[in-house]
């Protein structure tokens, strides 16, 4: 039966640093690429499957990042609070676990997000819910194939195994990204007693137990990292979406 998946996270207390001088003046996930800011693409995925609770962490420029979650129409959105402290990805979760309470959710990532392939029957995050199985799974990520990314750079994160179990990827068999969408079963942060960690850890740890899965994405995935690849996801993007509506949705580098 399908995972119930009513919470999720976006990860957006980042600094930014690389995206200056734009945001000098404003947070990265408030960076607008394609004519919305980055963090609505990933709250637009979440309304597509009515999830009813988003908790944001916010840390640069808070009040900014909050006043415009706030304005925002739509399910309910928590502030799990980081002005005082950055936590990493890990540190950041765990610090709003009682907002997301004790079932499996989704995790994004504010600065990164893909584009649904029109001929697909259902939505990325949709075949994710349905896919999560917590009998057997600890963490399954959305993955992209190299050839499904823009704005990525590196060999890659994983490999896949036939039964979409991953390991990390050690130059052998063929890569996939992790692509800044996770399902996860709180119990991973289980005896985790450090305030500050990397998601990182808790990847190595489920793929040691035979419990990290992947869920190849529909689409294509862009990743958005500094002021130059505005306009490259954006070119990326008219450019996928042309080939679907002729027809022919191979995907762009």
């Amino acid at each position: 039966m399908p995972t119930d998946i009513t919470s999720a996270m976006i990860l957006a207390a980042g600094l930014g640093t690389r995206m200056r001088p734009i945001t000098n003046a404003i947070p990265k996930p408030l960076v607008e690429v394609a004519g919305r800011p980055l963090i609505a693409h990933g709250l637009d995925a979440l309304d597509r499957i009515g999830v009813r609770r988003v908790v944001v962490n916010v840390h640069y420029l808070a009040p900014l990042l909050s006043e415009w979650l706030g304005a925002r129409p739509g399910p309910q959105i928590l502030i799990s609070d980081e002005t005082a402290e950055l936590l990493d990805s890990g540190g950041g979760i765990v610090k709003a676990l009682p907002m997301l309470g004790s079932d499996p959710f989704l995790v994004l990532n504010a600065d990164t997000f893909w584009i649904e392939d029109p001929a697909a029957d259902r939505d990325n995050l949709s075949l994710m819910r349905d896919r999560f199985d917590p009998e057997s799974m600890d963490i399954l990520l959305m993955t992209a194939r190299l050839d499904q990314a823009t704005g990525h750079t590196g060999a890659g994160d994983f490999t896949m195994g036939p039964d979409g179990r991953l390991t990390r990827y050690k130059g052998s068999g063929e890569p996939v990204i992790y692509a800044g969408a996770i399902v996860l079963h709180p119990r991973i942060f289980k005896d985790v007693t450090e305030p500050k960690f990397s998601l990182n850890r808790c990847f190595d740890r489920a793929a040691s137990a035979g419990r990290l899965f992947g869920a190849p994405m529909h689409g294509h995935w862009l990743t958005v990292g500094t002021p130059e690849a505005i306009g490259e996801a954006e070119a990326a993007r008219a450019a996928y979406l042309g080939r679907c509506a002729a027809g022919a949705g191979e995907p762009v580098r």
